[in-house]
């Protein structure tokens, strides 16, 4: 609550299509998170810069959550640092906030809601309030332009996808996390998904992607990182990952065609002992 008289002022997100392309978005350094006796995730390092999609894969339980958790400030970490534009996540969290854009695997909005009623809730609180019409513009941007009167709970998988990922962007952040979005999605969907992403990276933002699907990952990341047990095991771009260790016998004992695929290289370098849930 601020002081008497004073009023609150909400964190603004850095424009951007004015991020110079040499900066940065996010800045993971030995970050290390543990649960008690656990660790979670062990010493993890990467950077996402701008007009980037980098995806992070792991099995469940690799530590994916934890890391996202930590980006976004909602848990301290043991050790390490995260930086959101340059911006100390553990010393200015709000500001840190204000840069990111979330989408989760599953958004729950409220059922009871229309659909422009939603958009319109959510840039209030990013402090960019619209006004209906500027809110069913919007909405036929995203191919939601007949769905503004339609309550959200009738909205199928793809069109709520679609919605989680415009309200999220409403402040125009410059650094997209998006935790497996596409799951559930028909393959047509998840096509149309994975343009609307490619044009926002194209936009100038920076995009952190979980996925579990390798098609995914290989069809619009731009670099990966595999992670295991809380360990980084490897990070670049997809086809070189794969030429670097598509002759390591682990890969080629997951391999069921000759041609060696993403999905063989992460099933090899991650078919160790399942990690504790």
């Amino acid at each position: 609550t601020p002081p008497k008289g004073r009023r609150m002022t909400i964190p603004r997100s850095v424009n951007a299509a004015a991020v110079p392309l040499a900066t940065l978005l996010l800045e993971v350094h030995e970050l290390r998170v543990t649960y008690g006796p656990r660790v979670a995730v062990a010493g993890v390092s990467f950077t996402v810069g701008p007009r980037e999609i980098f995806g992070l894969l792991g099995p469940n339980g690799a530590g994916k959550t934890s890391i996202l958790s930590a980006i976004e400030g909602l848990l301290v970490p043991a050790g390490g640092s995260v930086h959101v534009v340059g911006i100390d996540v553990r010393k200015r969290t709000l500001d840190a906030r204000a840069n990111l854009g979330v989408q989760l695997q599953a958004t729950s909005f409220q059922k009871d809601l229309r659909v422009v009623e939603i958009v319109q809730l959510y840039s209030g609180l990013y402090g960019v309030p619209l006004a209906k019409k500027e809110a069913r513009a919007l909405l036929t941007t995203i191919r939601l332009g007949d769905c503004g009167g339609q309550k959200s709970g009738q909205l199928s998988g793809g069109q709520l996808q679609r919605l989680a990922l415009a309200t999220a962007t409403l402040h125009d952040p410059p650094l997209l996390l998006l935790d497996e979005p596409t799951t559930g999605l028909d393959p047509r969907a998840r096509r149309q998904f994975w343009s609307k992403i490619e044009s926002l990276r194209d936009a100038g933002r920076g995009i952190l992607l979980t996925t579990h699907s390798m098609e995914e990952a290989h069809a619009v990341c731009d670099r990966i990182a595999i992670i295991d047990h809380g360990h980084l095991i490897t990070t670049g771009v997809p086809q070189e990952i794969i030429d670097a260790n598509q002759d390591r016998p682990e890969v080629r004992a997951a391999a069921r065609r000759p041609e060696v695929t993403l999905e063989d290289v992460f099933i090899g370098l991650t078919g160790g002992e399942e990690p504790a849930s």
